[in-house]
């Protein structure tokens, strides 16, 4: 059974206007089966197949003569020497929408469409399903603590219970999971992380021990939520730092994590300059922290953190679904004052606490004041995202929202 994704309509609006139209991300995220439902009337081509990509990478001008465009190319990263045909093709017909092209490893991907398809190809990230979508609503629009925003949306959310919501979080965004139960969900992130490690990682990067690189993996995940700390990673996982920075890349470049940026201004006293780093899949933490059950999450050491991570990864999937770029930051100043999400959009910052508490008040924004004084900038609405029943105002300009109204 396929479940309709919110990034439909991006990856159709791309066709529309460029030649080609690259949608990347993290394994099994469902870039195929996206494709596939979009365009069910074009034949597909998967460079996972030896024999087939053998042809692409020796002949590609043969090759895309058997099978000409419109044509969807599957795991297009295991075939560079396609993309430099692509444009002489594209270049040619000047025609839109004649080539979908998927790939896992978005660092090899996104080299070769920079170099051959630049001004060709709309370049979209697909992420692993937002809540949003497991609940099966239709509401697509990139999260924003306004009070427009919150009318609209307030309208079309979905009501879930706490610990249906922690079960949500801890079974994970990858399709397969997510919407099977029958699945095991130990078996099925063991098998990812072989498969991520023996395929992606050994492609990305010449990892000598892959015991260390899943500790290494490991050691991340407990810090999903919290300051990236280079000289610790590294100390843990005992290799050097330019090894950690450099698994940290590839960590980010096939989608895994996300480094969320520290907001500077010269208003703010010692703002801290080291990102956060945060898990896009919360399943896949929990299982590399061994957090076996929804239950013993909700209540564990990383229960704040994790959930902090969950609604970052929510807020930029609402902005990827749409095929915009969240431009967000988070701030903490030299006295270990913070706030967690900052959303920056027409030259103004939206304040966003979250907590795991149902009934936050006012203490719980009490640093939103770090942002008076800055100038050039204004200050919009802000809000808590947190495990609240209703939608309900905290003070004239400030929210208390639910998780799923995200």
């Amino acid at each position: 059974m396929y479940l309709k994704r919110h990034i439909e309509e991006a990856v159709l609006r791309r066709a529309k206007a460029k030649g080609a139209v690259v949608v990347t991300g993290a394994r099994q995220v469902g870039k195929t089966t996206l494709i596939e439902n979009l365009k069910p009337d074009i034949p597909r081509i998967t460079l996972d197949d030896l024999p087939t990509r053998r042809r692409a990478t020796t002949s590609p001008s043969t090759f895309f003569s058997i099978t000409p465009p419109p044509v969807f190319v599957d795991e297009v990263q295991y075939a560079p020497e396609i993309f430099h045909y692509i444009k002489i093709l594209l270049d040619e017909s000047h025609n839109k929408g004649d080539f979908f092209l998927t790939g896992s490893q978005s660092f090899e991907l996104m080299k070769n469409v920079t170099e051959s398809l630049a001004g060709r190809a709309g370049i979209l990230e697909l992420l692993g399903l937002s809540l949003r979508e497991i609940n099966g609503e239709n509401w697509n629009k990139p999260f924003m603590p306004t009070f427009e925003y919150l009318k609209e949306r307030g309208s079309v959310k979905t009501s879930m219970q706490i610990p249906e919501i922690w079960g949500k979080i801890h079974r994970g965004c990858l399709p397969e999971l997510a919407l099977n139960a029958d699945f095991d969900w130990a078996d099925f992130y063991a098998d990812y992380i072989k498969t991520y490690i023996e395929r992606d990682v050994r492609r990305l990067t010449q990892v000598a021990d892959e015991n260390s690189f899943y500790t290494f993996m490991t050691v991340c995940a407990a810090m999903s939520g919290q300051l990236l700390n280079l000289s610790s990673l590294a100390s843990d996982v005992g290799i050097s730092v330019p090894t950690a920075k450099r698994w940290l890349s590839v960590l980010k470049t096939s989608g895994i994590v996300y480094l969320l940026k520290p907001y500077s201004n010269n208003a703010i006293s010692r703002a801290v300059k080291t990102p956060k780093l945060h898990f896009l899949d919360i399943g896949l933490a929990s299982y590399l922290t061994r957090w076996t059950t929804s239950e013993n999450l909700s209540v564990g050491a990383n229960n704040g953190s994790f959930f902090e991570s969950f609604v970052v990864s929510e807020i930029i999937k609402s902005y990827t679904n749409a095929g915009k770029e969240a431009d967000l930051y988070f701030l903490r100043d030299g006295n270990k004052k913070e706030i967690d999400l900052l959303i920056h959009e027409n030259n103004t910052l939206y304040p966003i606490e979250i907590k795991i508490k149902a009934e936050p008040d006012e203490r719980d924004i009490r640093n939103f004041n770090m942002l008076e004084g800055i100038k050039g900038v204004k200050v919009g609405e802000g809000a808590v995202i947190c495990l609240a029943n209703s939608l309900l105002p905290l003070n004239e300009k400030n929210y208390i929202i639910p998780l799923t109204m995200v």
